[in-house]
């Protein structure tokens, strides 16, 4: 559980930059920022706390209902599967419905950054992973938002309307090759007889 493995990490960290996608959301970002103000630092402090909270409450929760980790990482391969059609496909399958008044929280934090998507991977990785590989990749992701919201102009003007759409494609690959596995791997667990 708390041994660091680099390779993992690694692994992990590519895994929630594919899903948090914080390059994807540029475009989104800088229209909201026109009509609104974006705290950085508030925004990403925030999405750190959601995303390490629901790491250790989210098994909880889970044993709440009754749902163990593999059915929930398989249900999480399917959201990340999802996530990752759009992505490749460029197609909505998950609207943005939340209250409009505070940017910072709502789109930007929640659920741009930590959504459905970021918490459906957490838990799916924690199947996979130890927990000390995954709280490095989500601090390593949270630098790299930061930094993204921070110089927002700048990003968009050094990877262009192309090389963000290049990523997002790019990442969508990725994020569906990592959905299979993920469903590959835990759907046999589910079928075992005790």
């Amino acid at each position: 559980m708390w041994i660091f493995n680099l390779r993992e990490a690694i692994s992990a960290f590519v895994v929630l930059f594919a899903v948090i996608d914080i390059t994807g959301s540029i475009p989104v970002i800088i229209s909201i920022k026109k009509k609104q103000d974006v705290n950085a630092i508030k925004a990403t402090i925030l999405s750190t706390i959601i995303l390490v909270g629901f790491l250790f409450v989210g098994d909880a929760l889970l044993s709440l209902f009754g749902v163990d980790i593999s059915s929930f990482a398989v249900a999480g391969s399917i959201v990340i599967f999802v996530l990752a059609v759009e992505m490749i496909f460029g197609i909505e399958v998950f609207k943005n419905d939340g209250p409009s008044k505070s940017a910072t929280l709502v789109p930007v934090t929640f659920p741009l950054i930590a959504g459905a998507g970021s918490l459906t991977t957490i838990l799916s990785l924690r199947a996979e992973y130890a927990v000390v590989n995954i709280i490095a990749a989500i601090l390593i992701n949270m630098i790299i938002v930061y930094a993204v919201l921070k110089r927002l102009s700048l990003v968009e003007r050094i990877l262009g309307e192309g090389g963000v759409y290049v990523l997002r494609k790019f990442f969508g690959i990725i994020l569906l090759a990592i959905a299979v596995k993920l469903f590959v791997s835990n759907i046999a667990s589910l079928f075992q007889v005790n």
